[in-house]
């Protein structure tokens, strides 16, 4: 009965132009749902576009993020304050009818029916991929980590119950960088994402006409990560499959390893092809094994033997941060003594397996500055 009432409001309210311009114009009375980086991109268009010296598109704006338990803050929190815009903490969501339209950018708790429908224009929501591939909160992450060379972002409409289902309203695509790592994409697609939002906005109703479903076929899932994935296995992954784990989530959770039974964490990978005189020093290597160590003197740099290939480390940190040359001359330096090219079957990293697949939040440290997933 509710939803029926809220429905025959919200067509009343379209057909009668609301508080919105004339024949439903704009500007538009908008509330945002955000929480990280990406979402304060969008929220600063929206406060960019009710600039009254230009054509605004929007006439009214507030923000709705989560409470925050972690030392430091939200980024869309923070943001709003900078704007001085109302903000309002989920799952209060401000005055009950007085919005034209939501927007959603990675805010990560479902939207009530009821809630939709108080939105004569419904809830739109940037979500980075090129929908259905990629429904979920970390496909900025799985793109990169699938090596993914075209990315794109969709502009969709909310449905309740279910996230990233909805109908298409725009989308566009975007050629991933080569080498690019999540944090970068993140900052890239967030441009695009919010420069798409006030193109919906400025012709919203027609926007909204020529929606279309999302493809049957194709659906792929991202699921958040966790501080397991950042367990280095030597005997299962290849250098390259490395390397695309840490321009994923290095930026989040640095990879991990063991070394002589001590968790390290490994940081500022290099690709060997990277590494002049380095590979037909490796081709001589036949003793080694997956994870052993090598120090390669000319770059300065830390080899580690993969499933498959060597791989690049300049820095470790073991208690705390050391370089490749200070980490080769406190702990490796003795098995090199004679011959710098020699694997020694003790010289080398382990794979790590965590009790646990969550971190606590004082190993995580601010929870507000990692990428948006």
């Amino acid at each position: 009965m509710r939803g029926r009432v809220l429905r025959a409001w919200r067509e009343g309210v379209k057909a009668a132009g609301g508080a919105a311009g004339p024949a439903g114009a704009p500007p538009w009375r908008v509330l945002f749902f955000g929480t990280d980086r990406f979402a304060v991109t969008a929220l600063r268009a929206l406060e960019a576009a009710r600039d009254p010296s230009k054509d605004s598109v929007v006439s009214r704006l507030e923000v709705v993020t989560l409470p925050s338990c972690l030392p430091g803050d939200l980024p869309v929190r923070n943001c709003a304050r900078e704007l001085q815009l109302p903000v309002h903490e989920w799952p209060h969501t401000g005055p009950v009818g007085q919005f034209d339209v939501g927007v959603v950018a990675s805010f990560g708790r479902l939207l009530s029916e009821d809630l939709i429908l108080q939105f004569p224009y419904g809830v739109l929501n940037v979500h980075p991929s090129c929908l259905p591939r990629w429904r979920g909160p970390a496909p900025i992450i799985h793109t990169v980590l699938h090596g993914d060379k075209v990315t794109g972002v969709t502009i969709m409409e909310i449905r309740p119950k279910r996230f990233d289902v909805g109908p298409i309203i725009k989308q566009e695509e975007f050629a991933v960088p080569p080498r690019c790592t999540a944090k970068e994409l993140e900052g890239m697609l967030s441009e695009l994402g919010a420069d798409m939002l006030i193109a919906v906005l400025k012709n919203l109703p027609e926007s909204l006409k020529n929606k279309k479903e999302q493809p049957k076929e194709g659906v792929t899932f991202a699921p958040k990560i966790s501080v397991a994935k950042s367990c280095i296995k030597w005997e299962e992954q290849t250098a390259a499959q490395i390397l695309q784990l840490h321009r994923a989530i290095g930026s989040m959770f640095p990879l991990q390893t063991l070394w002589k039974g001590t968790t390290v964490k490994l940081l500022d990978f290099v690709e060997v092809d990277d590494i002049p005189g380095f590979a037909d020093e490796a081709l001589n290597n036949h003793g080694s094994v997956p994870g052993s160590l090598l120090y390669h003197k000319a770059s300065q740099m830390l080899m580690a033997r993969c499933k498959e290939g060597w791989i690049g480390i300049k820095t470790v940190i073991l208690k705390k941060k050391l370089t490749a040359v200070d980490f080769y001359n406190g702990y490796m330096h003795s098995w090199f003594q004679q011959s710098s090219r020699t694997v020694h079957q003790e010289c080398r990293f382990q794979t790590l397996k965590l009790t646990t697949t969550k971190k606590t939040l004082k190993e995580r440290g601010v929870l507000t500055q990692d990428v948006k997933q």
